[in-house]
C-alpha cells in the first residue's frame, strides 16, 4: 500500500546538533550572558534565568550551572508557565498548567533572561512577556533560545541564539534534553519529498542574535 493510500506522510530526520555540540552551544550562550549582562563585574546587576516549560526549564538550569562554573556566581533560576497567557487557548486542545517558580526577591529591578528551546512564531515569548508583566517590573528582559527556526509572526528577536536554522513551515525541529527525553540532540524532521540527495544536510549557521 502506498503512502498516498495510507494517508501517512513519511518523514526523515536530520541531526543538527549531537550531545557534545549541544553542550558546547549551551556553554557559549552562558559566556554570552556573562558578557552582555556584565555579570562578572564588581557592580554586576541581579540576573535571573526563567525557563519556559517544558524544554526551557532544564536549559535554564544548565545555563545556571555553566555560569556558576565560569564565574563562581549562583544565578537564581526559576520557571515561567505561559499557558493562561497564550492567544490560541480557544483553538488548541486543553493544556495542562505547568509550574511557575520565581526565585526569592521576585523580578523587580533585575535582568530577566527568558530561556526556551525553540523560537518560531514568537507567540510563546509574547505570552511570556505578558506573564512577566503580572509578576513585577524588571529592569530588562532578554531572551535566550537554543534554536531559532525563523517564521516570526510577531516582532520578537532573541538576544542569545545557539543555532540559527532556516526551515520551512512543514518541517519540525525537535530538541531532546536528557533531563526530559533521556538524551541530548537537536533534529530536523521533514517530509521525505523534501529530502536532499545523499548525506547533504540543510544549511545551518551558528550566530548570535
Amino acid at each position: 500500500m502506498s503512502e498516498q493510500d495510507t494517508g501517512v506522510q513519511q518523514l526523515e530526520s536530520v541531526e543538527i546538533l549531537d550531545s557534545q555540540q549541544l553542550g558546547r552551544t549551551i556553554s557559549r550562550i552562558a559566556h554570552q550572558i556573562i558578557e552582555k549582562t556584565a555579570l562578572d563585574s564588581p557592580d554586576a546587576p541581579r540576573v535571573l534565568l526563567l525557563g519556559i516549560p517544558s524544554g526551557g526549564v532544564p536549559l535554564a538550569e544548565r545555563l545556571q550551572q555553566k555560569i556558576s562554573q565560569f564565574t563562581g556566581l549562583e544565578v537564581p533560576v526559576g520557571s515561567l508557565d505561559i499557558t493562561l497567557y497564550r492567544d490560541d487557548l480557544r483553538n488548541k486542545p486543553h493544556r495542562a498548567l505547568q509550574e511557575t517558580s520565581i526565585p526569592d526577591g521576585g523580578i523587580d529591578s533585575s535582568i530577566v533572561v527568558l530561556v526556551d528551546d525553540v523560537l518560531f512564531s514568537g507567540r510563546t515569548i509574547r505570552a511570556a512577556l505578558d506573564a512577566l508583566r503580572d509578576l513585577g517590573r524588571p529592569d530588562a528582559i532578554q531572551l535566550a533560545v537554543l534554536v531559532d527556526r525563523g517564521h516570526r509572526e510577531l516582532p520578537i528577536r532573541a538576544d542569545y541564539v545557539g543555532k540559527n536554522l532556516p526551515t520551512s513551515k512543514d518541517e519540525d525541529v525537535r530538541v531532546d534534553i536528557a533531563e526530559i527525553d533521556g538524551s541530548d540532540a537537536v533534529t530536523l524532521h521533514r517530509p521525505v519529498s523534501q529530502s536532499v540527495s545523499g548525506s547533504e544536510k540543510p544549511t545551518t549557521a551558528e550566530g548570535d542574535a
